[in-house]
């Protein structure tokens, strides 16, 4: 195994983890929480 191989998979870990975040920040089930968190600032308490 040299650099170029570790460099491939560092690469496609990489990928598939920002596939994920996007993933989970689209996704149906947090879209509620993520709204309410978005309206936090706007709150006045």
């Amino acid at each position: 195994m040299d650099i170029n191989d570790l460099r491939s998979t560092v690469t496609v870990v990489s990928l598939l983890t920002f596939l994920g975040i996007i993933v989970w920040a689209w996704s149906k089930r947090n879209k509620a929480s993520f709204d309410e968190a978005a309206q936090l600032p706007f709150k006045d308490e």
